[in-house]
């Protein structure tokens, strides 16, 4: 299904656009073409959509919609740098031309049984004492965009690795350090001192870019969606909160590890020995599919779009001032990204949370990076 994949400004206003503003008032839906998600057959659905808003201040947004069935991130900026290129009159590269074979993502014959235990596939960790997660699904939501200074990430950096379990292992990374902290902020919001959800099982989930995972790599320019689902393992508030950032920090890094090749191929003929497409459709999110996964309370879902060529799309008028997602659909969803075209080391967390949550999740976000017990 078509989603909203990026917020683009060009030519300031000087600030951050306000996503509360955004959610508060859907003014997204100005920024962003309409789809009718109603439609029933595939054939119908928009793979792309593109709309311009201009301001009476000289800045403009480019609001993009992509199939995401159709292309992941990487393809989809591919798309975006290529277009502008071609936008300024130049010509693209071989090497920029998009490679659109998809056969070299299939499964080997014959299909060989899942050898792993894929935790991925399974369904993600309810409240206690419910038997689903429509109550969840109902709360007020919100969203925020929060930003770490680079001499922050450094010090997030330096506290998970402080207490990391192995001497011997790589040093945690930017992402791993920042999720983890993501999760316990999250986990100590969610917590609030109930003693009963100190035991609350929780998962964070994400999806990873396999093009230089696989044996042989894909193509640089592969043209397609090439991202597979990977998750922690299933942990408690209690382990999350009095436990230091290493702790979450590893199990992030546990579910990017576990992204072997044999496990990746094992994934995929999973997936392509399903003859009922129905059965994976509860393990992911489509639009206005409402027994899809639920990424919220108690749990997230923490994308990083750092790696992105966000700020590298030029249609002739300078480098966009923010780029970025032009939604996020709901509670619990996560997006780590670079904060303008400078690359001055500093990041954005934009995040959706349960209302009643944000500003104990805000406190703690900022207070537990200045506090000693990190």
């Amino acid at each position: 299904m078509p989603k909203e994949s990026c917020f683009w400004k060009l030519n300031p206003p000087k600030h951050w656009p306000n996503m509360e503003i955004l959610n508060q008032t859907k003014l997204s839906k100005i920024f962003f073409p309409d789809v009718d998600y109603g439609i029933r057959s595939i054939e119908e659905v928009p793979m792309l959509l593109v709309q311009l808003t201009k301001f009476h201040c000289g800045g403009i947004t480019i609001g993009l919609k992509t199939s995401h069935t159709l292309v992941d991130g990487l393809a989809n900026f591919h798309f975006f740098k290529s277009w502008a290129k071609l936008s300024r009159g130049e010509r693209l590269e071989e090497n920029e031309l998009p490679f659109l074979d998809r056969t070299v993502l299939k499964s080997f014959e014959p299909l060989m049984p899942p050898r792993f235990d894929h935790r991925e596939l399974k369904k993600l960790p309810l409240i206690l004492g419910c038997s689903d997660n429509m109550s969840e699904r109902m709360k007020e939501t919100c969203v925020t965009l929060l930003r770490l200074t680079k001499k922050q990430v450094e010090k997030l950096k330096e506290r998970a690795n402080k207490d990391r379990l192995s001497s011997q292992s790589r040093p945690y990374s930017r992402y791993e350090a920042v999720a983890g902290h993501i999760w316990r902020c999250a986990c100590k919001a969610r917590y609030g001192g109930d003693k009963l959800k100190y035991h609350q099982p929780t998962v964070v989930w994400f999806t990873a870019d396999v093009r230089n995972r696989l044996n042989p790599p894909l193509p640089v320019n592969y043209f397609g969606n090439a991202t597979l689902r990977s998750g922690t393992p299933t942990c408690f508030f209690g382990d999350i909160i009095s436990n230091p950032l290493s702790y979450s920090s590893q199990k992030i890094r546990e579910a990017t590890e576990i992204l072997t090749e044999e496990y990746l191929r094992s994934q995929l003929d999973f997936i392509t020995s399903q003859q009922n497409v129905e059965t994976l459709r509860a393990h992911f999110h489509i639009v206005n599919y409402s027994e899809g996964p639920f990424v919220g309370n108690p749990n997230l879902a923490i994308g990083s779009w750092l790696s992105l060529p966000l700020y590298e799309v030029d249609f002739g008028c300078g480098k966009p001032v923010y780029a970025g997602p032009g939604s996020l659909s709901e509670d619990g969803k996560t997006f780590i990204m670079p904060t303008g075209p400078n690359a001055d080391g500093s990041i954005i967390v934009a995040l959706r949370l349960q209302t009643i949550h944000m500003e104990a999740f805000k406190r703690f976000f900022y207070h537990n990076i200045s506090a000693t017990n990190l």
